[in-house]
């Protein structure tokens, strides 16, 4: 309720007519309201003026003025949503103090140190300028550090209150204005002008002050218009039709036989809905430069996503300890993670963690030598103060460590090394060595690249809303196929480059598919610029971030299958409720045609099935309910219309049974109750 009464002076605002004509609905309403107002001041100086009932004329020009009122309302609570958040982010905005290095020099890493730097506002830097900004200080605007390495707090756009690490020379360089540096010094590049910054853009947005329609929302406009149009040249006929037969009808009448004829509700809501699906992009921390881009989402038949991050943990993790020769598994789980206690990579914890499931336990003895891993030995391990010693690492490293390899063990070593690789996995050979010399191989712990639970069972959901999905990586083609039975895509792109990912695109449009896909990184700018919906990661480089037409905050790229599901979900709230509107209109005229000509036809009173009152109290009864279905509707135009994976005549079935059929029965439900509370009023 709270956020429906500060939403009252945004849609009072909006009854300005140079704002209601770009809803060409329901402007007509808007001037059918100023009208019917008009007669209802002057009706008592003219005597008889036709009206059925006393007060009738009043009546309908309130309505009218609360239906034009609640169309408002519903864009007005919609564009609230994100005022908190907005308000927030303007808070960054504000004018900082930047320290711009003069003369500064990218072969000189001393410019970041030692160079001399003048203190400007913010809003006097331009494209190109360096700024120094150090710990504790806020980052002036939007850019790429090309020197140093920081951690930045950036909760104000992300909402996460865990700092993050930026750097240059990756893919990790962009920053943004407003945010915090909470450690070290860093060299920023500006790319962004003040007032064009990152922040700006996304204030507007959130505000949607500079939401522009989307090209199928014009298009129904223009129908609605259309509609409207065709529905005021009739009612502009009825009154000589109702003279020739001997009677007339009232101008007020006509006015809202108009209003119930035009498609109100859906014009009433429709940018209400697209309001609201950015909106809820917004809460899902994704920013969409437009309501297209949204849109396209919707419509999506082909989803591109990389392997590592999205599809996997982006870290290999063990997976199983697979023991060779006479080897127990006790054992060789063991030595496997006593050889990665002090291994602080993410391989080596997760060889801890699993070893610790399987019952392992102990420390890491505090007397122990660490061995650490090197390229040139390609092992790691710990030498004891027994004399004992733990080595893991490569097999062909570990055999040579180990020295003689029994035959047996050989094989079964060769054996198992081959049917981890081939399964697109990381083999781990383990051995140990007595403080008699004598060593032994204990077996391999299987490392792979661990799909993210749940990611079949999504992308099979995918598949059922007719959406193809293609994973693309770096890998060779045997361990991306594995990589791919395993996760549920429908296709692969192994040992991808730049240019094949922008070819894959191109090829899948040429088809007639709209192409999604997410990238970080310059190199993954082509392609997201070339994507129908190129989703950004906030990590990514400034190139990506402007390539692509969204950016997600959160830089998770498994986000992209909500991005899908919420375009859908507006596609879909804006059809049933266009269906709703349309249905809700057919039933609405069996409540005020037979009420308006019975008089003038008397046959027509067979029609009047819901046995209304009379005349005046039908229509009037019509008018309140065109009214109150719009009040109603809001909160399902702005949460959306669940949506669910279904085949195309599923979903229209569903579409017609529930919206459709709804919308015919509602009025007769509505008005008739209304219709039992306006015939107590007096003269109705």
């Amino acid at each position: 309720m709270n956020t429906f009464i500060a939403a009252i002076p945004g849609a009072l605002r909006k009854l300005d007519p140079r704002v209601m004509w770009r809803n060409p609905v329901m402007f007509i309403v808007e001037v059918g309201a100023v009208l019917t107002t008009v007669i209802a001041i002057a009706e008592p100086f003219l005597g008889d003026s036709g009206s059925p009932a006393p007060g009738f004329t009043a009546g309908i020009a309130g309505w009218l003025w609360a239906t034009v009122l609640f169309a408002n309302l519903a864009e007005s609570v919609a564009e609230g949503r994100g005022k908190a958040q907005a308000a927030t982010l303007r808070q960054t905005r504000t004018s900082t103090l930047a320290h711009r290095v003069v003369g500064y020099d990218d072969a000189r890493d001393a410019a970041a140190e030692g160079s001399a730097s003048i203190d400007v506002s913010s809003a006097d830097l331009t494209i190109g300028d360096h700024v120094v900004v150090t710990a504790g200080e806020i980052i002036p605007g939007d850019g790429d550090i090309v020197w140093g390495i920081a951690s930045v707090d950036e909760s104000a756009i992300t909402g996460e209150s865990a700092p993050v690490i930026r750097e240059h020379g990756g893919d990790r360089s962009a920053v943004t204005g407003g945010t915090r540096v909470l450690s070290d010094r860093i060299v920023v590049r500006i790319t962004s002008k003040p007032g064009e910054t990152f922040v700006d853009r996304m204030i507007r947005l959130v505000e949607g002050a500079s939401r522009q329609k989307t090209p199928n929302e014009i298009a129904l406009n223009i129908l609605l218009a259309a509609l409207s149009i065709v529905f005021l040249v009739v009612v502009l006929t009825l009154n000589p039709l109702a003279s020739y037969a001997g009677g007339a009808v009232a101008v007020p009448v006509l006015i809202a036989l108009l209003v119930t004829l035009i498609p109100t509700t859906i014009g009433a809501l429709l940018s209400a809905i697209g309001i609201a699906g950015m909106d809820r992009l917004v809460q899902h921390n994704v920013l969409a430069m437009s309501g297209r881009a949204v849109e396209a989402a919707g419509d999506v038949t082909t989803l591109l996503l990389d392997k590592t991050g999205t599809i996997t943990y982006g870290n290999r993790r063990a997976s199983a300890f697979l023991p060779v020769g006479s080897a127990s598994e006790s054992d060789l789980v063991a030595a496997a993670r006593l050889a990665s206690l002090s291994d602080p990579t993410p391989e080596g914890s997760s060889v801890v963690e699993l070893a610790d499931q399987l019952g392992a336990s102990g420390a890491a003895p505090t007397d122990a030598e660490i061995v650490p891993f090197t390229a040139q030995t390609r092992m790691s391990g710990l030498d004891l103060a027994d004399g004992s010693q733990v080595r893991k690492g490569a097999a062909s490293m570990v055999a040579a460590w180990v020295g003689d390899v029994p035959s047996a063990t050989r094989r079964d070593l060769d054996e198992i090394v081959t049917r981890v690789s081939e399964s697109g996995g990381t083999p781990l050979v383990v051995a140990t060595r007595t403080p008699s010399g004598e060593a032994t191989v204990l077996g391999i712990i299987h490392l792979k690249d661990v799909v993210k639970d749940g990611l079949r069972e999504r992308f099979a959901e995918l598949r059922s809303m007719g959406i193809r999905t293609v994973m693309i990586t770096g890998d060779n083609p045997l361990t991306a196929k594995a990589i791919a039975a395993e996760a549920g895509v429908d296709d692969f792109l192994a040992e991808a480059t730049p240019e094949d990912k922008l070819e894959l695109i191109k090829k899948e449009q040429a088809g007639g598919n709209l192409v999604a896909m997410t990238g970080d990184g310059t190199n993954d700018a082509p392609a997201l610029a070339q994507a129908d919906v190129g989703v950004a990661m906030n990590t990514g480089t400034s190139a990506a971030k402007e390539a692509g037409n969204m950016v997600d905050l959160d830089s998770d790229p498994t986000k992209l299958i909500d991005i899908v599901r919420i375009g859908k979900q507006l596609l879909i709230t804006r059809g049933s409720l266009t269906t709703f509107s349309i249905a809700n209109d057919v039933a609405k005229y069996f409540a005020i045609i037979p009420a308006m000509f019975a008089a003038v036809f008397p046959g027509l009173a067979v029609l009047n099935i819901m046995g209304l009152h009379s005349p005046a109290s039908a229509i009037l009864s019509a008018i309140i309910f065109n009214a109150l279905v719009i009040v109603a509707l809001i909160p399902l135009a702005l949460r959306g219309v669940t949506y669910r994976p279904r085949s195309a005549s599923s979903l229209l079935s569903r579409n017609l049974g529930i919206y459709g059929l709804g919308g015919i029965i509602a009025p007769f439900i509505g008005i008739k109750l209304i219709d039992l509370v306006v015939s107590l009023i007096p003269g109705f």
